[in-house]
């Protein structure tokens, strides 16, 4: 047992790619990987630096001594400063041309915008599951009817497909804005201590294009085109609002869709996987709750809550920059990104197995659908000579008695009742006929097939690897 606290982020919920992708050693390898970019950059550019040292410094990007810079930072008072110790000390040619002319947001801020921007890639190909997985279940049940609610009360029939295409269209919301986020991602570059390049002026005795040219580098080779046009200190916190504002997206869509599941559950016509030998209680056995769907939505909460922090943050940066942000972030920004992983995570396990209790269902239907009905027979009265108001007035007048018998656990039959009526001109069997379920789904069946054609492209890579696996 672990005697220290460890966080159910790490313990339970995220995924390994994450946990390695947000770990110390991937954090500090990135910066020494950073440290190495710029003092390329440097090199062709005329500053005093050699291969060798170069070398030297791509030899250890990952002996990372860490007692070595934990022991350093005692007595420093900074974490950036104690890596660069340990960095030169088991490079020790390099330890003088090391972290030249940068300051410490130079490593910490383009490291994470590189880190984000893979995390965020990601878990665009998770999202990405979520959707073939609830296409596939919207394709198999575009037709079959089920009761429809509105304000959680029964209303006109839907299909159990196209109730899955709106958890599908929340979610391509959602990769819509993820997409923004990633395509519109600046990196920082190596800009000095308050943007203004001033140092890199005394290092390269005023030549501006130099200066322009050692970023474009260092930007290229982490696969950015773009730096943004001018900052403080560190690239705007207004990037972090973006991001964790997308996470924030992706769980409402993940929590909306786990509660429809979680109130269908309720009723019996839907549930989520249960596995053979799960316990869904621990005192009452014969219980299956929906503790998945559950979960996502717990999960969901504090995501959306986690989002409130990096407004918070990107609106109190004092001028140039203010380190009030530096604690905050280093817990919420990672936190964010795990719990964004668990939640689609789980959403793809609900979704791989999500069971429909078809006999549910349509006994559901069936048992709301008279009521249902009833427009189509005052239409079918009408045709036959009777007066609309007339009929409308019977059908509310037995509707409601017939409700009144439900609602007591009395036995009813409210199209008996109308057929009692000879102002429909119609007889019991004639009102049977127009009790086909399918009558009343409107077009479901069409939209179905037209909104999975219209993502079909997206999801082919996520099918092509999936059939991959599978052989």
């Amino acid at each position: 047992m672990a005697s220290k606290y460890e966080s159910p982020l790490s313990s339970r919920y995220a995924s390994e790619y994450m946990l390695q992708l947000f770990s110390a050693e991937t954090r500090i390898q990135t910066w020494r990987k950073l440290w190495i970019s710029l003092a390329k950059a440097e090199m062709a550019l005329g500053l005093p630096i050699s291969q060798s040292q170069i070398e030297e410094l791509e030899a250890h990007i990952t002996d990372i001594d860490f007692e070595c810079a934990a022991a350093r930072e005692k007595e420093v008072r900074h974490d950036v400063m104690a890596h660069v110790y340990a960095y030169g000390q088991v490079a020790p040619s390099a330890a003088g041309i090391l972290h030249m002319g940068a300051t410490s947001c130079y490593v910490t801020d383009n490291a994470d915008i590189i880190l984000y921007r893979q995390a965020l890639v990601y878990l665009r190909q998770e999202l990405l599951k979520v959707v073939a997985n609830l296409s596939e279940f919207a394709a198999k049940y575009k037709a079959m009817p089920t009761l429809g609610y509105t304000h959680y009360q029964p209303a006109q029939p839907v299909t159990v497909g196209k109730r899955a295409t709106l958890w599908i269209q929340d979610f391509l919301s959602d990769l819509e804005e993820l997409d923004f986020v990633i395509d519109s991602m600046k990196f920082l570059g190596c800009r000095g201590t308050t943007g203004t390049e001033a140092s890199f002026l005394e290092l390269f005795e005023g030549d501006t294009a130099k200066i322009d040219e050692m970023n474009r580098r260092i930007s290229a080779d982490f696969g950015f085109s773009r730096c943004f046009s001018v900052c403080g200190q560190t690239y705007p916190r207004k990037l972090d609002s973006r991001i964790l504002n997308v996470l924030s997206s992706i769980a409402q869509s993940a929590c909306r869709m786990a509660n429809d599941i979680r109130l269908l559950q309720h009723d019996r016509q839907v549930e989520e996987p249960f596995e053979s030998g799960q316990i869904g209680s621990s005192a009452m056995a014969y219980k299956r709750n929906p503790m998945r769907s559950e979960r996502i939505c717990s999960l969901s909460r504090y995501l959306m809550a986690d989002a409130m922090n990096a407004p918070m943050t990107a609106s109190t940066q004092w001028l140039e920059r203010t380190l009030d942000d530096s604690a905050n972030r280093r817990i919420s920004m990672p936190e964010g990104f795990l719990c964004a992983d668990a939640i689609l995570r789980l959403a793809q396990n609900v979704t791989s197995g999500l069971h429909v209790n078809e006999k549910i269902v349509e006994k559901t239907v069936r048992e709301y659908l008279p009521f249902i009905a009833t427009e189509n027979i005052m239409m079918e009265g009408v045709k036959r000579g009777g007066n609309r108001q007339e009929l409308h007035e019977i059908i509310r007048t037995c509707s409601m008695e017939a409700t009144a018998k439900m609602k007591n656990g009395e036995s009813w039959d409210l199209l008996a009742d109308l057929a009692q009526h000879p102002e429909f001109g119609m007889t019991l069997q004639q009102m049977q006929a127009v009790m086909d379920p399918a009558r009343y789904i409107g077009r479901c069946p069409e939209q179905v097939d037209r909104f999975l054609a219209e993502i079909a492209p997206l999801l082919e890579g996520i099918r092509s690897a999936q059939a991959q696996i599978d052989v």
